[in-house]
């Protein structure tokens, strides 16, 4: 079979609405993570020999199929890429038949593609071309200086990591933990996540015989979903770690120091995990790390005495108390900024139940429960008359009153007016039930279902909340004698939507 023969477009030749075939070096670039849609997203800008840079933004179902990128550095070659005009600048997205290969972009390494396609066409030329790539961007783009071994990171900075993965657990519906170690050790003592034995996933024995040389690492939320299916063994590359460096004070201890690991939320700065493959050179030189480290070294002085702390934190836990991961976790920053009282310092709460009120106090706590469990019971509905509240009522109680109005038997003679046209059916499953839609018009005409207002008799809380998704407005009536008229006033007499307006104080008010 022939060999096709591709045209490769040079970054500065690029036009807008053209489909092209590029190579490229890797300037920045986003793991995969999940878009707000079903799909993947990786972000990538490369540059080439013109020195003119392309940002592409990819898309794909499959996690696999986008490009599998290590570091700045790496080599792409990218067919089919699709180029529009983004803000007067050239912009690639993928269109049908992409495809990616990547290369490391390592002088002396070998040329090895890495997809997840199955066939691929790679020539003589294409060779080439990734070595004159790579002898180009060895001397116009810097290697990325955020790789940092374990033994040389320090607080309040952001790095990236290579390491092996020991073990792993769910913490929270937000958090999971991932155990690693790269072979060397931290120059502070690890903080360590108290969970049960029984969730941590991993070799045991393994993870106790390298525990001065393993660390702790708490990823969160869009994170979570993707260290859920890494597999313990593997060798991965963390981008944008954070350390902090956390005292924690206890009253039969001195304060200790202990560095925390922490991969937040979101895909800033390219923050996100990959897993890399096996013969990549940074594996290669992992795995070098990894079987001449020291596993005999004893643990500092500081490390002890951490040691010792979290066994009390873990014997207070079974009795009831918190975790060094919930206090950890509660002293972070808040989402909420406060505006005022910012000259009040932050005051255990173990210190004010032991004061007397009144008094000021600013804290920084983990939310346990709070009430009302419901949203729309902090809103009562009030009287002008007589001043009482009374409780919204729930979604039982509505299902109630709407039941006994079904019972009511619709008059046809209330059917069909100038004011408004009716449809009337049986149910046949539900005991002959009559249900009633009265379609109100504006200047005797019928206006648009998202414009129009209904009054139904005989409908259920499921139906008439169906009905005001696509109505402008519902109102839930029952026949009288000589007309319409609303439903018991502690059921609310306008549904739109999600809003359910009470007409409770001003007609209907039972203390009164």
């Amino acid at each position: 079979v022939p060999v096709t023969s591709y045209i490769y477009t040079p970054l500065n030749q690029l036009k807008g609405g053209t489909v092209v075939n590029v190579y490229g070096v890797v300037k920045f670039f986003k793991p995969p993570y999940l878009s707000k849609g079903t799909d993947y997203c990786s972000v990538v800008t490369i540059v080439d020999q013109t020195n003119v840079k392309l940002t592409c933004l990819l898309f794909s179902g499959n996690y696999e199929s986008l490009p599998i990128i290590y570091k700045i550095g790496d080599i792409v070659r990218f067919h089919r890429l699709k180029i529009q005009v983004y803000k007067n600048e050239p912009q690639g997205i993928n269109c049908a038949g992409f495809a990616s290969l990547t290369f490391e972009g390592t002088l002396g390494a070998p040329v090895i593609p890495r997809t997840s396609s199955k066939g691929f066409n790679f020539t003589p030329a294409d060779h080439k071309m990734v070595e004159a790539l790579r002898v180009w961007a060895s001397t116009h783009i810097s290697p990325s200086s955020a790789l940092v071994q374990l033994c040389d990171v320090q607080p309040m900075q952001y790095f990236d990591l290579t390491c092996q993965l020991l073990g792993k657990a769910e913490v929270d519906g937000t958090s999971f933990l991932l155990k690693v170690w790269d072979g060397t050790r931290t120059p502070f003592p690890s903080w360590r996540v108290l969970i049960q034995d029984q969730v941590l996933e991993g070799d045991p024995s393994q993870i106790q015989r390298l525990q001065n040389l393993t660390i702790d690492i708490l990823v969160y939320d869009n994170h979570v979903q993707v260290a859920k299916y890494l597999k313990v063994g593997s060798f991965l590359r963390l981008y944008s770690l954070h350390t902090k460096l956390q005292s924690v004070n206890s009253e039969n201890q001195a304060s200790v120091l202990s560095l925390e690991f922490h991969l937040h939320g979101g895909t800033s700065y390219g923050r996100g995990i990959r897993v890399l493959s096996e013969g990549n050179s940074d594996v290669d030189q992992l795995k070098k790390a990894l079987e001449s480290a020291d596993l005999t070294a004893s643990l500092p002085p500081e490390a002890i005495c951490q040691s010792e702390h979290e066994d009390n934190l873990l014997s207070l836990s079974s009795s009831g108390s918190v975790s060094l991961y919930e206090v950890e976790r509660c002293q972070q920053l808040s989402a909420t900024i406060l505006t005022d009282h910012q000259y009040l310092e932050k005051t255990p709460i173990c210190a004010i139940l032991k004061q007397k009120a009144p008094q000021r106090h600013r804290i920084r706590a983990k939310l346990r429960s709070y009430k009302p469990r419901r949203l729309f019971q902090s809103v009562k509905l009030h009287c002008p008359k007589c001043h009482s509240l009374q409780e919204v009522p729930y979604e039982d109680s509505l299902h109630r009153i709407l039941q006994d109005a079904a019972t009511n038997i619709p008059d046809s003679k209330l059917q069909n007016t100038s004011l408004y046209d009716s449809k009337a059916w049986t149910t046949e499953d539900q005991g002959g039930r009559t249900v009633v839609i009265h379609f109100v018009k504006n200047n005797g005409i019928l206006p648009l279902s998202s414009e129009c207002l209904i009054l139904i008799e005989g409908g259920t809380l499921e139906e008439i909340t169906k009905l005001s998704s696509t109505f402008h407005s519902v109102i839930p009536v029952k026949s009288s004698q000589e007309d319409l008229e609303v439903l018991d006033l502690s059921m609310p007499f306008l549904i739109q939507e999600k809003a359910h307006h009470y007409g409770y104080g001003k007609v209907y008010c039972p203390p009164c």
